[in-house]
């Protein structure tokens, strides 16, 4: 589907069947304005004999719906209802939470419903982890997967020594994984960043003290930012991050944990 959008989307300046321009910049200046009192036909329509899209919409708002006692805008379709896609997230995780913006949907309501979504059917979350935010005290780029402790302040920071009660978490974002879920999003604070605290995610580990084998309890190393194997079930306790899904013989890597914080 995104495919058909984008290509749609680019050829969009061709020429049109009918063609509107407003002159003025006030409001009321439309360059479309369809207008009907019929409770079943719409004062706007537009249909694809083909495979195209019936309606496309391009600007600092593509599409706007408004009501005032009903649904601002309905989506029906044989396989996506409401298809949103965003062009200005990069590649990067951090960039992407960094940027405070980049959302394929928003949803704000006014004070008393505050913009809450109802869904009848199953949340899909393509992700793996679900994630909240933290405050991160260090200034230097802390990388997806690394394994993050407490300070005192609330703020998170690198792991540094070995099993380490204040730990919190990893990062989340690396190897192929994504968090489903965010908690505690605020886009006004700097120095933000996701960290998985259900789920699957991509750590940061140092063999070096133990080999790692798929099911071992992993807990912070004395490399910073890294877990390795808690071979000492007393001092695990209390300091466990999560289970290896994979192992590592020896040496630092990046393998896909199982976070279960205890």
């Amino acid at each position: 589907m995104s495919d058909n959008v984008g290509n749609f989307s680019s050829s969009i300046a061709g020429t049109a069947a009918v063609t509107a321009t407003a002159t003025g910049t006030g409001p009321g200046s439309n360059g479309v304005h369809g207008q009907t009192s019929s409770n079943s036909d719409s004062a706007v329509f537009g249909e694809h004999l083909g495979q195209g899209i019936g309606v496309f919409g391009r600007g600092q708002f593509g599409v706007m719906g408004q009501s005032s006692s009903s649904f601002g805008v309905i989506g029906h379709g044989g396989d996506v209802g409401v298809y949103a896609h965003n062009t200005t997230l990069s590649g990067n995780l951090n960039d992407a939470y960094l940027a405070s913006q980049g959302f394929a949907g928003d949803f704000h309501g006014n004070v008393s419903v505050l913009g809450d979504v109802t869904v009848s059917g199953d949340v899909v979350l393509t992700g793996a982890d679900c994630a909240e935010e933290f405050d991160i005290a260090e200034a230097t780029h802390i990388e997806p997967g690394t394994v993050m402790v407490l300070n005192q302040d609330g703020t998170l920071h690198r792991s540094q020594q070995a099993y380490d009660k204040r730990v919190a978490g990893v990062i989340s974002g690396a190897g192929d994984y994504r968090p489903g879920m965010i908690l505690d999003r605020r886009q006004s604070r700097d120095n933000r960043l996701p960290v998985a605290l259900v789920g699957k995610v991509y750590c940061k580990v140092d063999a070096q003290y133990a080999a790692i084998e798929v099911g071992d309890l992993l807990t912070t190393s004395p490399t910073p930012g890294h877990a390795m194997k808690a071979a000492d079930p007393f001092k695990g306790f209390g300091s466990v991050i999560g289970k290896a899904l994979r192992p590592l013989p020896g040496g630092q890597g990046m393998i896909p944990i199982l976070i279960a914080l205890q």
